[in-house]
């Protein structure tokens, strides 16, 4: 998360396509720079080689970037096999080459169906994942290799979109759950296929309820004004649809606002969503004793210009 000294009060999702070559934090500066937003976070990174949906989160709508972590996500993936890199995608160093088999229908689909499901899948060292307090990454790049442990994770669909025999590719449409690594899944495909492979091209096309066709790239949203700017931020409770609302009196929200606890006869327990008659509260949990107690509370009443 990012956080100025100065700024503006802005509160709410916008939906960036990342352009290729950007990292997302770089993304995510260009267009906190155009909003002059004091606080934002990204959800979920995309590496420079990847394009495509990032959902960016300012002012409070910051705290609901660690639910949207876990959203479902899709991509679309060019596998180059026959070769392996280092990073598991075109920008690294090649480090095996292989010949390519016969790329038949047959075979490709009895892959695709192989690694469709719930599967085990070890991340790649090339990841911001942490071993003994320090990132994979940077253990990667001082040469360093250290075992991972397989973590399980679901790919819900998995299509193939084309195939290019002679070039020895693949272009697939990946529907998968949260902690999927789509470079790994690669050279798992790779190797399934009796050979090798490595990503040449990605693009995320959802991410939980947002679709890429949602997104404006950094030129659009450049070419904006002050109130058109203003009119691409999605509410900050839109991505927590799934979760059952409740609504207060002004009495029970001025409570529920200073931390307390209130009695609720909803007839439901678990997490809600909070709502006064003028505005979305935040977060709460209906206890088995029947109140309802605050969790992650929102403050919007400021959108200083």
């Amino acid at each position: 998360m990012a956080k100025r000294k100065s700024g503006r009060d802005v509160h709410g999702i916008v939906l960036l396509d990342k352009r290729l070559g950007a990292s997302s934090n770089q993304a995510l500066q260009e267009v906190r720079r155009l909003f002059n937003a004091n606080k934002a976070g990204h959800t979920g990174a995309l590496d420079p080689l990847a394009t495509g949906l990032l959902p960016l989160c300012f002012g409070e709508a910051t705290k609901v970037s660690a639910l949207m972590l876990d959203d479902d996500k899709c991509y679309q993936v060019t596998i180059q096999l026959g070769v392996m890199t280092d990073t598991g995608d075109s920008e690294g160093k090649i480090v095996a080459e292989m010949p390519v088999p016969a790329l038949d229908g047959e075979r490709l689909q009895a892959c695709l169906q192989h690694f469709t499901g719930p599967i085990e899948q070890v991340p790649p060292m090339y990841s911001a994942l942490k071993h003994q307090g320090k990132k994979l990454y940077e253990l990667a790049r001082e040469g360093k290799t250290v075992d991972r442990q397989a973590r399980a994770i679901t790919i819900y669909e998995l299509h193939l979109l084309s195939v290019d025999a002679e070039a020895g590719q693949l272009t697939l449409d990946v529907f998968c759950s949260k902690g999927t690594y789509i470079r790994s899944l690669a050279e798992d495909i790779g190797h399934w296929l009796g050979t090798c492979g490595t990503v040449t091209a990605l693009r995320r096309t959802k991410a939980g309820m947002f679709d890429l066709d949602q997104a404006y790239t950094l030129q659009q949203l450049q070419a904006m004004d002050f109130a058109q700017l203003q009119n691409t931020l999605i509410a900050l409770d839109v991505p927590l649809q799934s979760i059952p609302d409740v609504s207060l009196s002004l009495e029970q929200a001025e409570k529920i606002k200073l931390g307390q606890r209130i009695a609720f006869s909803g007839g439901m327990a678990g997490q809600v969503r909070i709502y006064s008659p003028q505005a979305f509260l935040g977060l709460g949990e209906i206890l088995l004793d029947g109140k309802l107690a605050p969790k992650k509370l929102f403050h919007l009443d400021s959108q200083s210009t």
